[in-house]
Formats: C-alpha cells, sequence, structure tokens
C-alpha cells in the first residue's frame, strides 16, 4: 500500500513539475528573460583570430568581459587582441594554441586557469556554450566528415547539460548553437535554394544571436528559425516523405559549387 502512495506521490510531483516547466517557457514568450551581467566575468573564446571567433570577443569586449583569446595563428590573434582593447576590454590575454593538438589545449589552459569544467562544478558557475551547425542537426551529403563532427559537439554538449542537470549544479549553463551557413569564406561557393527559408547568414546578425542566447541562458539556439520547424518534421516524418522535402528545399546540391576557404596569398 505505501508502495503505491509513493508512486502516486511521485507522479503527482512530476506532473506539477511539469506544468510549471512549461508554463515558465509560455511566460518566457511574454515576458523576456532579464539578460544576464557579464561584465568582469571571464570569456575563453577559441578560434578568436578570425570569422565568428573575433566577432564574439569584440562583443563581449564591449559588455566589459575578460577575454582569454585562442587561436592556433598568433598574428590574428594579436590583431584581435589589440581590436578588443579599442572596443573597450580591459583585460585580454592571447595565446597560441592549436585545440586539435590536446597537450596544447592542456598546456594552454595550465597558463590561464588550471581547470574548466572541475573549476565551474566547485563554483557553480558558468556557462558552456558550444558553436555547432545545423550539420549536426541533420546530415548532409558531401559533408560526411563536417556533419560527424558536428554530430559529436551537438552529443557532447548536451551531454554535459544532462550531466550538469543531474548534479543539480543550476549556476552552469548550457548554449548549443546551430546555425545555417554564414559568410565567413568557410563554405565559400555553397547556395540555397531558398533563401527566405534557409538564408546564408550575415557573420554580425549570427554573432548578435548568440550573444542574446548566452546572456539569456538559452539551451538551444537555431537559425534560422525556420530549423526548429525541421527538426519537429524530422521527428515524425516518415523517411522517404523527409527526403522528398530536402529535395525540394535543394538540400541536395547546396554543396554543387563549393569552392572551399580562400587561402591568403
Amino acid at each position: 500500500m505505501s508502495s503505491n502512495l509513493e508512486s502516486a506521490k511521485d507522479l503527482l510531483v512530476f506532473l506539477g513539475k511539469s506544468l510549471l516547466s512549461i508554463l515558465e517557457v509560455l511566460l518566457s514568450y511574454v515576458i523576456p528573460k532579464q539578460r544576464k551581467n557579464v561584465a568582469g566575468e571571464i570569456v575563453l573564446i577559441t578560434g578568436s583570430g578570425s570569422g565568428l571567433g573575433r566577432l564574439l570577443a569584440l562583443q563581449f569586449a564591449r559588455l566589459g568581459s575578460v577575454l582569454v583569446l585562442w587561436d592556433v595563428n598568433k598574428e590574428a590573434n594579436e590583431e584581435t587582441c589589440q581590436l578588443a582593447r579599442e572596443a573597450g576590454a580591459s583585460r585580454v590575454h592571447a595565446y597560441v594554441c592549436d585545440c586539435s593538438r590536446k597537450e596544447e589545449v592542456y598546456t594552454v589552459a595550465d597558463q590561464t586557469y588550471k581547470a574548466f569544467l572541475p573549476a565551474m562544478i566547485a563554483n557553480n558557475h558558468g556557462h558552456l556554450v558550444c558553436i555547432s551547425s545545423s550539420a549536426g542537426l541533420i546530415g548532409v551529403n558531401g559533408l560526411a566528415d563536417y556533419c560527424a563532427s558536428k554530430f559529436a559537439a551537438v552529443g557532447f554538449a548536451e551531454s554535459m547539460f544532462v550531466e550538469l542537470f543531474a548534479l543539480k549544479q543550476k549556476g552552469i549553463k548550457t548554449t548549443i548553437v546551430c546555425p545555417f551557413f554564414i559568410k565567413t569564406g568557410m563554405f565559400e561557393g555553397c547556395t540555397t535554394k531558398w533563401p527566405t527559408l534557409l538564408p546564408i547568414l550575415d557573420p554580425e546578425y549570427a554573432v548578435r544571436k548568440i550573444v542574446d542566447a548566452i546572456l539569456q541562458e538559452t539551451l538551444y539556439l537555431y537559425m534560422p528559425k525556420f530549423l526548429y520547424f525541421t527538426m519537429f518534421l524530422k521527428s515524425f516524418l516518415p523517411i522517404k516523405t523527409g527526403m522528398l522535402l530536402a529535395d525540394y528545399l535543394g538540400i541536395f546540391h547546396v554543396m554543387d559549387g563549393f569552392s572551399g576557404q580562400k587561402k591568403k596569398a
């Protein structure tokens, strides 16, 4: 009998908390969540020498954050460092780091602060941001290797979020960013059949949306918004219907004109 009462109690608690969580989300559409203050917070940006990394560094510089900049290109990273100071950052630290080499990551981490996640857990404070891609949500022909890495990034970030949630580390937030193609040069030559639904994104716009998502502690950010609808359809459409939709949207041909990033002479 007591076992049945306990089960009924657990069910009622679950239903009550679920209802509150849904109401909380609905309320956020009416009353936007207040943006958090990141002035004085340490912000580590990888790939800060160019593209989104550089633009993110400048945005956080304007917000008064302490910047730690990592890039494999020393000259480009130093340039970002100077631009960040000019944008208002009082403290900026630039380091050469090839994030594909584990040893370099640990060596440079020791130069900045001893550890990342363990230190965040000890302080119950921090924010993990994963810049993935729409290619981490849906497989695309001609992008198998890229999709594999981006699916891995999404899976890793989601796992970290769940692990921290299970540990009741409510002070550590996670944001997972999945944009369509961005005009950074990486996907030079790629096209979109429906620019209204799936536009190739302007980098400045993308960075503004990313920073807003971080400041509002949003878990998932998909750009453009049509990707949310796409993921909803993916969850229940028959495979054949999904492939017909992909064909209609021109997804099978986005890489046809791909020429890659142009290297500087």
